[in-house]
């Protein structure tokens, strides 16, 4: 008869390790990455400027392609303006939530929800005013160039489930 003990004794060694290698550790999990709401206002700040320069490139490229005319140039201010995110996020920090009950919690989140949404609309709005002063060429180069927020992800064909 063969020992069993020794892999026995390893095979339960590597399911602790493995199980203590999965389990979420301090800093990680929702809004724990680089600019959730636990990061430094100096990290926030740099992410920030980081997608500020980023949405100016984008802003300037589509800018080019449009080939707007002087009397678009207004709209085209107005709607680049109502498409700048807000400086800082209006979320409470996790000390402020932990102090509110349950149904405090969930109005203070259905409010900052209504605040999005209120974003949101008027985004909508600007772009709408804005697309309506487009001629046919240039409404194709905007609809080619605005419908994809998270980039075209490599061209990747869409999954058949």
């Amino acid at each position: 008869m063969k020992p069993v003990f020794k892999p026995v004794l390893l095979a339960g060694l590597m399911a602790v390790a493995l199980t203590t290698l999965a389990q979420p550790g301090p800093g990680t999990g929702p809004g724990a990455g680089a600019g959730g709401p636990g990061a430094s206002p100096e990290i926030r700040e740099r992410i920030q400027a980081r997608m500020n320069r980023h949405m100016d490139r984008r802003t300037a490229s589509l800018k080019a392609r449009l080939k707007l005319g002087a009397e678009q140039e207004g709209s085209w201010n107005t709607y680049v303006a109502a498409m700048k995110p807000p400086a800082v996020s209006p979320h409470p920090s996790r000390a402020e939530m932990d102090k509110l009950t349950t149904p405090e919690r969930l109005d203070k989140m259905r409010e900052l929800r209504k605040q999005r949404e209120a974003d949101m609309d008027k985004r909508d709005e600007a772009t709408r005013t804005f697309y309506a002063t487009l001629n046919a060429e240039q409404k194709k180069v905007f609809d080619a160039n605005t419908g994809r927020p998270f980039g075209d992800r490599g061209n990747r064909t869409p999954r058949k489930d």
